[in-house]
């Protein structure tokens, strides 16, 4: 079965550091974009990051710079490093999976809480 399985969210005060990783299974990870999305209460989901098979990456400008995102193939995960945060980082953050063809299938993590406050 596909799974995407999201860890190390928590809380963290302004300013820390967090490291999310996004374990996966049961697909073609190295053939897949990943994205990091996150949600806060009564917010849309947004796109954090994403990076490609081949490695390029896009980022949200509200994260630009503080976040990065990365993927081990051999490893069958992704990781996004997240610091500087502050308390609209507050969210849960879900791991994404996506085969870049046309009508190509998608998936999705469970989801890891990320809380900034002091």
């Amino acid at each position: 079965q596909v799974q995407l399985v999201e860890s190390g969210g928590g809380l963290v005060q302004p300013g820390g550091s967090l490291r999310l990783s996004c374990a996966a299974s049961g697909f073609a990870f190295s053939l897949y974009t990943m994205g990091w999305y996150r949600q806060a209460p009564g917010k849309q989901r947004e796109l954090v990051a994403l990076i490609t098979f081949s490695g390029s990456t896009n980022y949200a400008e509200s994260v630009k710079g503080r976040f990065t995102i990365s993927r081990d193939n051999a490893k069958n995960t992704v990781l996004l490093q997240m610091n500087s945060l502050n308390s609209e980082d507050t969210a849960v953050y879900y791991c994404h999976a996506r085969n870049p063809v046309p009508g190509g299938r998608q998936y999705w993590g469970q989801g890891t809480q990320v809380t900034v406050s002091s």
